[in-house]
């Protein structure tokens, strides 16, 4: 017996229907992950309930395939039925997933495709055409199997105008296919072509791998947006005050470091003469500006307001001229301009004093002109009161 007709034959429909088994059970693991950790339970408690229809579709279709003849003939029926099902909720649950504050996913057509389903497989039962059958697997339906390709489309159709990842329109296409090449199976080939035999099988696993990756992508975009939340700040993406502290006493650890303090001047009356949305625009571009000029030597930060850092190794390079660059792009580049104060570990012995120091020779060259660079001296005014 040839791998083909090993895979084209009951032994491909069970390994099949096991290997996406086990997808949908490491789905359902991720999705219980999720239920615990979300205060709004809804959308992952009906994923994890359609993962495990998804899973008894799976064994209902093992048990099918490895049945010379169905113990009931209403069973074929409804492994049809639950698979349109599940398909049709397990997409509901995606674009909720990855439109859910940017778009508002309808539930009705959803809910009025699932009774569409319904209502032809209970026609299909009433005329009884299930009962001639004499192979599993084989086309007992034709109203569902048509309506099941009518479902794909109409999910295909109704997210043109939803971002949706590249992998979610892929698993709808390998959908498609699936069913296209099952209905030429069962009407055209008869069973008999092993390579569409072998195609209605293993499209199936496809379209699972497809979900899996989904979902998994989805659980790490998350962990990512909740990791950089807890260390970055919204608005210009530096790090917030603790992390950046932190950074910078790695930094520190494995050599001289300078500590590079910017104040936008004139902020405040920027905001109220051209309104917050304008001011955050600056804002984010002057740290656009630090960042780009920090990186490679250390790292940015925001303190606070429109007040920025930056940590920068001193070996190699010159932290005055490093200052210089910041101010003069924040001139050349924005309708701002910034006074800067650096420390280096020459003056100081911690982190915390730096920044300190930092802010002292930043508030001296904000108070004796603006828009220049201050290095720190012992003899700097120390205290903003008194400048």
């Amino acid at each position: 017996m040839t791998l083909m007709q090993w895979l084209s034959g009951p032994n491909g429909h069970l390994f099949s229907a096991f290997s996406i088994g086990v997808i949908l059970m490491l789905m359902i693991f991720m999705s219980l992950k999720i239920h615990a950790s979300y205060r709004s339970k809804s959308i992952y408690t009906l994923l994890i309930g359609t993962l495990g229809a998804m899973i008894a579709d799976q064994g209902l279709k093992a048990y099918l395939a490895s049945s010379a003849q169905p113990s009931s003939e209403w069973l074929p029926l409804a492994s049809m039925l639950l698979t349109i099902i599940t398909f049709i909720i397990i997409n509901f649950v995606f674009m909720k997933l990855y439109t859910l504050r940017t778009a508002k996913v309808k539930i009705m057509p959803f809910i009025l495709m699932i009774a569409a389903g319904l209502a032809l497989g209970a026609v299909q039962l009433f005329l009884g055409s299930y009962s001639t059958a004499e192979q599993a697997g084989k086309i007992l339906f034709p109203m569902l199997d048509v309506y099941s390709i009518v479902v794909v489309l109409v999910i295909l159709l109704a997210t043109r105008s939803v971002d949706m990842n590249v992998k979610y329109y892929a698993s709808l296409i390998t959908v498609f296919v699936a069913e296209l090449m099952r209905m030429a199976d069962g009407y055209v080939f008869k069973g008999e072509q092993p390579w569409a035999i072998l195609l209605v099988q293993l499209l199936p696993l496809l379209y699972c791998c497809l979900l899996f990756m989904l979902l998994f992508e989805w659980v790490i975009d998350r962990l990512l947006s909740t990791y950089q939340s807890a260390i970055a700040d919204g608005l210009t993406g530096l790090y917030i005050r603790r992390h950046f502290n932190k950074k910078a006493n790695q930094l520190m650890e494995r050599g001289g470091i300078a500590i590079i303090f910017c104040d936008i001047d004139n902020f405040k009356r920027l905001n109220d003469t051209e309104g917050h949305a304008k001011a955050d625009t600056v804002l984010k571009r002057v740290a656009d500006i630090l960042k780009e000029e920090s990186s490679g030597l250390g790292h940015a930060g925001r303190y606070g307001g429109e007040e920025l850092l930056a940590c920068i190794r001193t070996e190699g390079c010159k932290p005055d001229q490093v200052a210089e660059n910041i101010r003069k792009r924040v001139e050349a580049e924005t309708i701002v301009t910034v006074s800067i104060g650096y420390s280096t570990v020459k003056t100081a012995d911690s982190v915390e004093l730096m920044v300190k120091q930092a802010d002292d020779a930043m508030y001296y060259s904000k108070t004796t002109g603006k828009n220049k660079v201050t290095a720190y001296k012992a003899s700097l005014p120390t205290a903003k009161g008194s400048a």
